[in-house]
């Protein structure tokens, strides 16, 4: 946890940083970015990441593909494109589907308050790899799972996955209909 965290204001503008930990202790308001990758087979379906049962937090948690911090110096996609290759051992171009913030408090004391990017991309028929430290398992589910476990089994899922779900699923849907 020795990153350096983007601290924003409400508007997502940039105010300093702070390492990761801190940020997390202090619950400050940081940037990040949730990833989506969807596939047609033949009804839509999301890629999910169960999070290694050893991360700060939300270990063991099925959630979006990929999620992260970009630093300082990178471009938010080129950042993300970056973090969906080294958890799920593949990329994909990536689009932005909107923004949305959040604060979570965790049994541990630490504090997720995020202004969070949401990106989705298409997967291309690729191998997944994802890596050992970072997921646990990874599954695809069609939106109709995704509902009945979200209703079933809340507590299953990150506190951030619910919104931003929602978020991609709405740009994911007004695409097709394009």
């Amino acid at each position: 946890m020795g990153d350096q965290l983007l601290v924003v204001d409400k508007n997502d503008q940039a105010i300093g940083t702070c390492p990761k930990l801190e940020a997390h202790q202090k619950g400050l308001l940081h940037r990040a970015y949730s990833v989506f990758v969807f596939r047609k087979q033949p009804k839509l379906q999301l890629l999910l990441q169960q999070r290694h049962c050893d991360k700060y937090h939300c270990g063991s948690l099925w959630t979006n593909t990929c999620c992260s911090h970009p630093s300082q110096d990178s471009k938010l996609i080129e950042s993300a494109q970056a973090r969906l290759e080294y958890e799920m051992g593949f990329s994909v171009r990536l689009s932005r589907a909107g923004s949305f913030t959040y604060r979570a408090e965790f049994d541990n004391g630490l504090i997720e308050h995020e202004y969070d990017h949401v990106l989705v991309g298409w997967y291309q028929d690729q191998h997944i790899h994802p890596h050992p430290e970072e997921v646990q398992d990874y599954q695809w589910l069609c939106e109709d799972a995704i509902k009945q476990a979200l209703a079933s089994k809340p507590e299953s899922y990150t506190p951030w996955f619910k919104q931003a779900y929602a978020i991609a699923l709405n740009y994911i849907n007004n695409e097709t209909r394009s």
